[in-house]
């Protein structure tokens, strides 16, 4: 596994969580330092802890939102909505209630795919995006959430979330690990997102937020048939060259579908390359936004673009490389798609 400068861990000097209710939910976050807003978004069953190591570096320039979104970490976990797009709302209403009006958005896994579908939903809040190992590109996922997806998931999830079966668990990664497989190199997080579900109420929402992304067949969502939208958007990827979570292949498929995107690959990272190498992952987000400008969206452009279509040359010249990776995927998966 590749591995980096470890940046200092935060303290409660530097960050502290905080709680807000939104719409009669307590939703926790975490916020430091003072400057243009940026948004860090986690992943399925993960918590803004997951960003700890991040968070007072980028307080250095700006203000930094951490949420645990609805049904993770500190938030409440009601039954709810749990899609993408109620995710992508639920982040607009805490920027809302905490003054913030733009953002660059981070969003790792699902918390990209949450992050796409804000800028799809709300262009004009977005400045940036930064998605790393993002979700609702392609089909294919890791062959544990397929199976998690399936009838009868929470009992599984119970059963390895018993402390006898902790040893087992941790045997389980560490050979995965030993036998340097992609998914091994991720060991210490997975482990961590299993502790992450002590209890019935947060193991289903883990399976109903999965569902709502993933089936025994992959993921079940796409936003590739309107990453033209993002045109005009500046938008880096990162990813790790052994993601086992969410295979690299997809980095590059997002990149060609995505007109004027950046690729950063972190050899031999797994699925948190901002966990392998920190002091890279915050190098080049701090370079990304310091030197792309913020989106200027215009309603006009936006409606423009979206009267052109994927193939429309109304506004941009056609893209061959795009448009041949968007029409395999939506020919493999027509089915799939986002609101």
């Amino acid at each position: 596994m590749a591995t980096g400068t470890r940046l200092r861990p935060v303290g409660d000097q530097d960050v502290r969580l905080r709680h807000r209710v939104v719409h009669g939910y307590r939703r926790a976050y975490r916020t430091a330092g003072e400057g243009p807003p940026v948004v860090l978004i986690h992943g399925i069953g993960d918590s803004s802890a997951t960003w700890a190591e991040l968070i007072p570096g980028l307080a250095r320039r700006y203000t930094v939102l951490a949420p645990d979104l609805l049904g993770h970490g500190a938030s409440d976990k009601p039954r709810a909505d749990y899609s993408v797009a109620a995710y992508a709302n639920g982040v607009r209403d805490l920027l809302g209630v905490l003054g913030m009006e733009r953002a660059t958005l981070v969003g790792h896994s699902l918390g990209g795919g949450v992050a796409l579908q804000f800028a799809y939903q709300y262009p004009e809040l977005t400045e940036r995006l930064v998605l790393v190992g993002t979700g609702g590109v392609g089909r294919e996922v890791s062959p544990f959430l397929r199976a998690t997806a399936l009838p009868g998931a929470e009992l599984m999830l119970a059963l390895l979330s018993r402390p006898a079966m902790r040893r087992p668990a941790r045997l389980f990664f560490e050979l995965m690990r030993l036998l340097d497989s992609d998914l091994g190199q991720d060991a210490p997080d997975l482990l961590g997102l299993v502790d992450a579900l002590p209890d019935a109420r947060s193991r289903s929402v883990f399976v109903r937020t999965l569902r709502a992304v993933v089936d025994w067949r992959g993921q079940v969502v796409t936003m590739l048939d309107r990453c033209y939208l993002t045109e005009g958007m500046p938008t880096m990827l990162i990813w790790g060259s052994r993601d086992g979570v969410v295979p690299e292949a997809h980095a590059h498929r997002a990149h060609a579908a995505m007109p004027g995107s950046r690729l950063e690959i972190f050899e031999g990272a797994g699925h948190f390359p901002f966990h392998t190498n920190p002091a890279r992952f915050l190098a080049l987000v701090e370079d990304f936004i310091e030197t792309t400008p913020p989106a200027d969206w215009s309603a006009e452009r936006w409606y423009a673009l979206l009267r052109a279509g994927r193939f429309g040359t109304a506004v941009a010249e056609p893209d061959p490389a795009y448009e041949a990776v968007v029409e395999r995927e939506l020919r493999v998966e027509s089915e799939r798609s986002a609101t």
